[in-house]
C-alpha cells in the first residue's frame, strides 16, 4: 500500500536532509574506520529506515516499489556503506518473509526487522555457487522434528552482526531425490552456526561480509520459510527481482551525485586561463554521464511502476540491473578523469566511489547473469508466441 502523497513527500525530504546533513559529512570517517557509528544506526532506526518496504501491519512504512525507488535515489547520493546497514532488512533479508512466510513467521520477525531490533542477512552464495544458485552444496537433512544444516555460505552481507539468516540449502524429497532448494530462517546462536573472519574488500568500507558456516546446525522444522520444502529457489528469484530494482535505483543516485561533484569541480578548476568546464572534451564526458544516468532513472521508474501494477518484471528488472550498474561504473570512471590527479586522491572521495561502485556489477546477479536471463526470457516469450 502506497503512502499518502504528502506523507511520502515528507519522508523523501527527511531522507534527503538526513543524507546531506548527517551521512555525507561522515563518509570519509566511516571509510577510514571501516565501522558504522552507533549514533548513525540509531538515527536510522528513529527515521524508520529499517522498515521502508515492510508492510505497515508489521510496523514498517509499507512503501510500494516506485516509492522505494524514489527513496533509494536519495540514499544513493552517499556511501553505499550506509545503505547496507538497513538495506537487507528492507530487501533480500525480509522480502522472502513478506512474500512467502507463514503468518507465524511474519508476526514473529517482521515487526522486529522493521524497527531494526533484528538485523537480517541473505545467505545464498557459496564457495562453489554464486551466479549458479541451482548448484548449492549446503544441505539440510530431516531428523525428526528438526533439520540438520551443513555447508558454508560466502560473502554474506551483514553476517558479522546479523540476528536472522535466510539460508538456502538443498533438501531431498520423495518427489525430488536429487534435491530441491529450500529456504530456512536460522537465528543467530543456533547450535552449529559459526562465522568466519570479516572479509577485506576492495571497497565499500563500513559494510561487512563474512562466511557463515553450518556444522550439523540444528533448526526446528518450523524454520522452513513458508512451511514448504523445495520452494526456496522460487522465493530467491522473486526476492532478487525486487532487489535488482533497488540496486539499480541506488546506482542512479550514486551516478547523479558523481555528476554533480564533477560538474562543480569542472566549473571551478582552471587550466589555460579558463574553467575546464569550457573544454569540449570535458563537456562530452559530462553530457554522456548525464544522458546515461537519465536513461537509467527512466528505466528504473517505469519498471517499478509495472511491478506495482502486478506485472512480471523479471526481464525488465534484469535490464535495469545490467544497465544501471554498468552505467555508474562508466560515470565513476569519467568522474576520476574530470578530476584529474585530484580524482586519484583520497581527500576528494572520487577514488572511493570508483572502488565502491565496482561491486554493483557483481552482486545480486553479475552483468553476465543478467544478459543470460534477459536473452533466455526473450527466447521463451518468442517461442510461446509462435
Amino acid at each position: 500500500m502506497a503512502l499518502e502523497a504528502d506523507l511520502f513527500e515528507q519522508l523523501r525530504d527527511t531522507v534527503r536532509r538526513f543524507v546531506r546533513e548527517r551521512l555525507v559529512p561522515r563518509e570519509a570517517d566511516v571509510a577510514r574506520m571501516d565501522r558504522m557509528p552507533a549514533e548513525i544506526k540509531q538515527e536510522m532506526r528513529e527515521l524508520g529506515l529499517f522498515g521502508l518496504s515492510i508492510p505497515q501491519e508489521y510496523g514498517g512504512l509499507g512503501l510500494d516499489m516506485e516509492e522505494e525507488v524514489h527513496i533509494t535515489f536519495e540514499l544513493g547520493r552517499t556511501s553505499p556503506a550506509f545503505r547496507s546497514v538497513f538495506g537487507t532488512n528492507n530487501g533480500i533479508g525480509s522480502q522472502g518473509l513478506v512474500m512467502d512466510g507463514t503468518d507465524i513467521q511474519k508476526s514473529s520477525y517482521l515487526p522486529r526487522l522493521a524497527t531494526g531490533e533484528l538485523i537480517s542477512s541473505f545467505a545464498l552464495t557459496e564457495p562453489e555457487a554464486g551466479s549458479d544458485a541451482g548448484s548449492l552444496r549446503t544441505t539440510a537433512r530431516r531428523d525428526g522434528e528438526e533439520y540438520v544444516l551443513s555447508g558454508t555460505k560466502r560473502f554474506i552481507t551483514n553476517a558479522p552482526y546479523a540476528d536472522l539468516f535466510t539460508v538456502f540449502a538443498r533438501t531431498e524429497t520423495a518427489q525430488k531425490p536429487g534435491g530441491a532448494v529450500t529456504a530456512f530462517l536460522v537465528e543467530r546462536g543456533a547450535p552449529g552456526l559459526s562465522l568466519g573472519k570479516i572479509d577485506k574488500k576492495m571497497g565499500q568500507a563500513g559494510s561487512h561480509t563474512c562466511d557463515v558456516i553450518f556444522e550439523d546446525c540444528r533448526v526446528p522444522a518450523a524454520a522452513v520459510l513458508g512451511g514448504e520444502v523445495g520452494q526456496g529457489f522460487r522465493t530467491a528469484m522473486k526476492v532478487l527481482d525486487r532487489g535488482r530494482l533497488h540496486i539499480s535505483a541506488f546506482c542512479v543516485g550514486m551516478a547523479e551525485r558523481l555528476i554533480e561533484d564533477s560538474l562543480a569541480y569542472a566549473m571551478q578548476r582552471k587550466q589555460f586561463g579558463q574553467p575546464i568546464a569550457e573544454f569540449q572534451l570535458i563537456q562530452a564526458m559530462l553530457a554522456d554521464s548525464k544522458a546515461e544516468a537519465y536513461a537509467a532513472r527512466c528505466m528504473v521508474l517505469e519498471t517499478a511502476r509495472s511491478k506495482d501494477r502486478g506485472e512480471n518484471v523479471s526481464t525488465e528488472a534484469a535490464c535495469c540491473k545490467m544497465f544501471a550498474s554498468e552505467m555508474v561504473g562508466r560515470v565513476a570512471d569519467r568522474a576520476v578523469q574530470i578530476h584529474g590527479g585530484a580524482g586519484y586522491m583520497e581527500e576528494y572521495g572520487i577514488e572511493r566511489a570508483y572502488r565502491d561502485v565496482r561491486l554493483f556489477r557483481i552482486y545480486e546477479g553479475t552483468t553476465q547473469i543478467q544478459q543470460i536471463l534477459i536473452a533466455r526470457n526473450m527466447i521463451k516469450e518468442a517461442a510461446a508466441a509462435a
